[in-house]
């Protein structure tokens, strides 16, 4: 096995821990300044009490994000204005999205405590490669979990109690076309 493969699998089981207790993104590496389909996934509720809203803070750097509906689901997609704009296909863009929130549309459509779904978003990630972090705040029936902690320099995502799903941005093998 070679060392890329090893540090593959070591963290991917690391990730595969986290993923039985904490809302975690699917992919949990990427290359920097691409598009990128970030997968919450959502594996139990707040102790016996279903999930009715997920919401997802959208990290700075990310541009364009647009989410994927759920049936039973209504979505809200917060918008707030840059400090920096952007050019995206010819146009300024001024604001962009900051939250994404989906809510169960009624108690028939919340997610069991028992079952498992996944909360979908795409968007282009910035160019600076590095650690990204993705809070989540999953509200349940009763009660809520905020999966929003970030680790201070020198500790561990696993250190963590309620961490914020966490992407590494990989550096890009050179130049990038346009890219969706």
């Amino acid at each position: 096995m070679s060392i890329f493969q090893t540090t593959a699998v070591v963290c991917l089981a690391a990730y595969a821990g986290l993923s039985q207790a904490h809302t975690v993104l699917e992919y949990p590496v990427a290359t920097a300044g691409q598009s990128y389909k970030a997968t919450f996934k959502v594996g139990h509720g707040c102790g016996n009490s279903p999930t009715r809203q997920i919401v997802v803070d959208i990290p700075a750097g990310v541009q364009g994000a647009k989410p994927m509906p759920k049936a039973g689901w209504r979505l809200e997609v917060t918008r707030e204005k840059l400090a920096q704009p952007y050019t995206s296909h010819g146009r300024t863009i001024t604001e962009d999205v900051s939250r994404i929130s989906w809510t169960a549309k009624t108690p028939e459509d919340f997610l069991p405590n028992g079952h498992y779904d996944e909360f979908v978003l795409m968007g282009s990630l910035p160019a600076q490669a590095g650690m990204m972090f993705w809070p989540v705040q999953q509200v349940c029936e009763q009660g809520r979990m905020d999966w929003v902690e970030v680790p201070k320099p020198g500790q561990k995502l696993s250190d963590l109690k309620s961490p914020a799903a966490a992407l590494e941005l990989m550096p890009s093998a050179g130049t990038a076309e346009h890219q969706h």
